[in-house]
């Protein structure tokens, strides 16, 4: 799927950017992703994660998967937030202003 603006082709990039490498933000996982200890596997399924569809990414921001693991059902999604971390924040997507967070959690603790 290719971005349809120059905003949105820029907001993936810094999306797959921070999914890829853990580069230009925050990467958090759940209480039950770290109980079940499967930190590294579902990282590397994010990093590798490319079944984005309109689906599960209707503005093509590349900011939300889910896959299997073990047998279980988890989600990531990317989150911006304002440089503070307490308020869910609003574009411009310029990584000077945001802060992006990556949070890896099982289905049921969405």
């Amino acid at each position: 799927m290719i971005p349809t603006d120059d905003t949105t082709k820029r907001i993936q990039e810094l999306n797959d950017q921070l999914r890829r490498s853990g580069k230009g933000g925050r990467v958090l996982f759940t209480r039950g992703v770290r109980d079940l200890g499967l930190l590294d596997q579902a990282l590397a399924a994010v990093r590798t994660f490319d079944a984005f569809t309109p689906d599960n990414d209707p503005h093509e921001e590349h900011d939300f998967g889910s896959f299997t693991l073990d047998g279980r059902k988890l989600f990531w999604k990317i989150d911006l937030y304002d440089r503070s971390i307490d308020l869910d924040s609003e574009y411009p997507p310029g990584p000077e202003d945001l802060v992006r967070v990556l949070t890896i959690m099982l289905a049921d603790e969405y």
